[in-house]
């Protein structure tokens, strides 16, 4: 069954607040969020339940560690293997892609919406939205916020504390407030680390 659904207009003003529609849909992805927060968080089987009537796209192997909030939900599209730690964040009023293999740390935010600067349009409820971007292999330390518009290449690092306002590209440490490129990751870097050599077991 097709479900229509409120469109948001990409990179044009919208009537973002005090739009009956966008509210409805929004207060349908809290009572989904909710219900996410209140379950144990190592019961995997029913988040994954949720997550699937949630998300817009999601690959295989998707943990988001509770609590976890979104404005739509179905605007948001994840690829294998993706795992975010705790106070994932995501206002998706425009859509929010993630590669496959992508870390997120802690207290992580993702936000497309920008409010209108001008003050009487912002009162009006007015905004903006603009899609994010995260490729393959990507990871983003904790307390980091991705504004709208911001894209990152695949396998670079954004590092604990950064705001990312545009494009990283790929293969990159970066860092910062604005986020800004530190150097390139290099073959060096698998020897950053002694690797344990000894046995694990169950």
């Amino acid at each position: 069954m097709n479900i229509k659904r409120p469109t948001v207009p990409i990179n044009y003003l919208f009537q973002g607040c005090y739009n009956p529609a966008f509210e409805a849909e929004i207060a349908k992805c809290k009572d989904k969020c909710y219900e996410y927060n209140k379950l144990n968080p190592n019961d995997r089987a029913s988040q994954s339940k949720i997550l699937k009537t949630l998300l817009g796209k999601m690959g295989c192997d998707t943990i988001i560690t509770p609590p976890f909030w979104c404005d739509y939900g179905y605007n948001i599209e994840v690829g294998d293997y993706f795992y975010s730690n705790h106070n994932l964040i995501i206002t998706d009023g425009a859509k929010v892609t993630f590669g496959d293999n992508v870390f997120i740390g802690p207290n992580c935010c993702f936000t497309t919406a920008e409010h209108a600067l001008d003050p009487d349009q912002r009162k009006a409820g007015m905004e903006i939205a603009r899609p994010i971007t995260v490729g393959n292999n990507v990871w983003i330390g904790a307390g980091t916020t991705l504004l709208a518009g911001a894209t990152i290449g695949d396998n670079s690092v954004i590092g604990a504390g950064s705001v990312v306002k545009k494009s990283i590209p790929a293969g990159v440490v970066a860092v910062g407030v604005p986020c800004k490129v530190l150097r390139k990751i290099s073959e060096a870097d698998k020897y950053r680390y002694p690797i344990y050599q000894g046995n694990y077991t169950d």
